[in-house]
């Protein structure tokens, strides 16, 4: 089983936050010469050039030709830069009707996903049909045989340090070691988080500057959670129940809960039941959001109505939320935003409304930077995280299995 290493000394701990840091340097503002990225960094001149020729040797880094200032003054240097020939990660995530399989390479770029729908599967088998499709995957791609490790995101109740979903009410899923099933398959680490934390990191590592500050994100799906970060730490709570809001009381709202309450905020706006709404309403022949989506953009008042709807009544849930945490960002995961900006609008409105801290929406509850692919990107994230904050024990994992 792996999990990412908590160093148990400080010097470990200490060699691992600066490589960390300096790779993290790189990612956001390669190429670099070592002088700037001390700079950046606050590390010596000696532990840049150290830490470099590690990172290099590792492949994560290359050196660029040679360069001068741009005044043309000054000693030549040799500038580093990312090597995205060093390999690729996968990015797996469990929805509630299908899983994504994807690859994405070490700046956060989606290469390739599919979708691979769930049927009446259970979760033996349900994994077994991700993994072969993620086998099919790195078979058909270039880089296929450089697979650097793989993370898996999904909703739920969710235990990092074991790689197991803990919970899953919607699937039905307890106590399943996921990450395990696919270290042993793959031979390479496997990480496990939740689909919203795994997306705060994304956006902190590839994504908008100002989520490295603080950040809440609120993912809207079948399932519907939340996580929060201050500064670059995602706050995961002492059982890795940090962000559960499903349970949340809807004013007004009766629908019935799982809980056996009614007028829970993820019984209320979930997917699941804006399709059925859609569905009795005959606005859809198949029960599918991106169906609802598609007839919405088309024009159709009815299924513009259910959005906006939802926009309403999130935006309502979201401000007490902001205003315990004021966070610099809000971010958004919902599929209708992305293609209706005037629900954005909404849901902005309703937080303002709201909320005694958020003075401009505008600015401060913005889509996520990922809404083109955010299931492949928060199965990427998990690993792409440990991989950038502690990169050589992942990339040594190889070598101690």
């Amino acid at each position: 089983m792996f999990v990412l290493s908590r160093a148990s000394s400080r010097p470990q701990r200490r060699r691992a936050v600066s490589i960390g840091s300096l790779l993290r340097v790189v990612l956001e503002h390669g190429p670099l010469p070592r002088s700037t990225m001390a700079r950046l960094t606050g590390l010596s001149p000696a532990s840049v050039t150290g830490h470099t020729a590690e990172l290099l040797s590792l492949g994560l880094l290359t050196e660029l030709p040679e360069a001068t200032a741009a005044n043309g003054m000054g000693r030549p240097f040799l500038p580093v830069d990312l090597d995205t020939s060093v390999g690729i990660v996968a990015g797996i995530h469990y929805a509630i009707p299908h899983a994504t399989v994807a690859l994405l390479d070490i700046r956060g770029r989606v290469l390739v996903e599919r979708m691979i729908p769930h049927g009446d599967a259970g979760a033996d088998r349900i994994i077994e049909r991700s993994a072969d499709a993620l086998a099919r995957l790195l078979y058909e791609h270039p880089h296929g045989d450089r697979l650097l490790g793989i993370g898996i995101a999904t909703g739920g109740w969710v235990d990092r340090d074991h790689g197991t979903i803990v919970e899953h009410p919607m699937l039905g899923w307890r106590q399943v070691p996921v990450g395990a099933i696919f270290a042993r398959r793959f031979g390479v680490p496997a990480l496990v988080d939740s689909h919203s934390r795994a997306l705060v990191r994304a956006e902190q590592l590839f994504g908008h500057p100002r989520s490295r500050e603080s950040v809440l994100a609120v993912f809207i799906g079948n399932v519907v959670d939340a996580a929060f970060a201050l500064g670059e730490q995602v706050h995961h709570g002492p059982r890795f129940q940090a962000g559960s809001i499903a349970h949340l009381p809807v004013a007004g709202s009766t629908e019935p809960c799982s809980c056996g309450r009614v007028g829970c905020l993820q019984a209320t706006v979930s997917e699941r039941r804006l399709v059925r709404r859609a569905h009795q309403a005959g606005l859809i022949a198949e029960r599918s959001v991106f169906e609802l989506v598609d007839v919405a953009v088309a024009g159709d008042p009815a299924a513009r109505e259910l959005f906006r709807w939802r926009a309403e009544v999130v935006g309502r849930a979201i401000a007490p939320i902001a205003d315990l945490l004021h966070p610099e960002l809000v971010l958004l995961v919902e599929p209708g935003l992305a293609r209706l900006p005037d629900c954005l609008a909404i849901l902005r409105e309703q937080v303002a409304r709201h909320s005694a801290t958020v003075t401009d929406p505008d600015r401060t509850v913005l889509m996520s930077s990922f809404m083109h692919a955010p299931l492949a990107m928060a199965g990427g994230a998990v690993m792409l995280d440990a991989l950038y904050t502690d990169p050589f024990t992942v990339m040594a994992f190889e070598e101690a299995s």
